[in-house]
């Protein structure tokens, strides 16, 4: 089957996506409105942009992001942690990876590895960093053998049930 990679207008397709992300996370419907939400007002923001991951015209994998901005309410949560760690600095100057999801069943393809080098090979910062749920999963063993490093760990999100990492790495992303 043909997957295609490439821009992805995420307004337009917000329940695709989301569709995706609740497959991949484990998302209620409850959970899925709150974020169709927060992506919409994401993707207001300056410099926020997605690709997509399709294959036959469906929706299969997705990745968002954008410059990061203190002001953001991710960074406001992150950054005590970060500081506490000597890392704040990657608060500036860094493309943040908002989400990235891949229907489960089209994991383990290297269509995350895909979606997320090239939308950190189009950022013009010189650094990328991200959240991750803080135990040894796939997802984060993508992230390390790209380059990501944990920058503050045990992080806790307003109505998480499970503690985050957040993770930073140079750019470009090893291959």
């Amino acid at each position: 089957m043909d997957l295609v990679i490439g821009p992805l207008d995420l307004p337009a397709h917000i329940d695709e996506a989301l569709a995706v992300q609740a497959a991949a996370f484990g998302l209620g419907p409850d959970e899925v409105a709150v974020r169709r939400q927060i992506v919409l007002r994401h993707m207001t923001y300056p410099g926020a942009r997605a690709l997509g991951a399709t294959e036959e015209g469906r929706l299969v994998g997705f990745v968002y992001g954008m410059p990061n901005d203190r002001g953001h309410w991710w960074s406001t949560v992150v950054e005590p942690y970060l500081r506490a760690q000597s890392h704040d600095d990657w608060l500036d100057d860094s493309f943040v990876i908002t989400e990235l999801h891949v229907h489960p069943s089209h994991q383990n393809r290297g269509i995350g590895r895909t979606l997320i080098t090239e939308i950190t090979d189009t950022a013009t910062e010189p650094r990328s960093i991200l959240s991750a749920i803080d135990t040894d999963s796939p997802a984060r063993g993508l992230y390390r053998s790209l380059g990501y490093q944990d920058l503050a760990r045990r992080v806790h999100f307003p109505s998480a049930p499970m503690p985050y990492a957040v993770m930073g790495a140079p750019l470009p992303l090893r291959r």
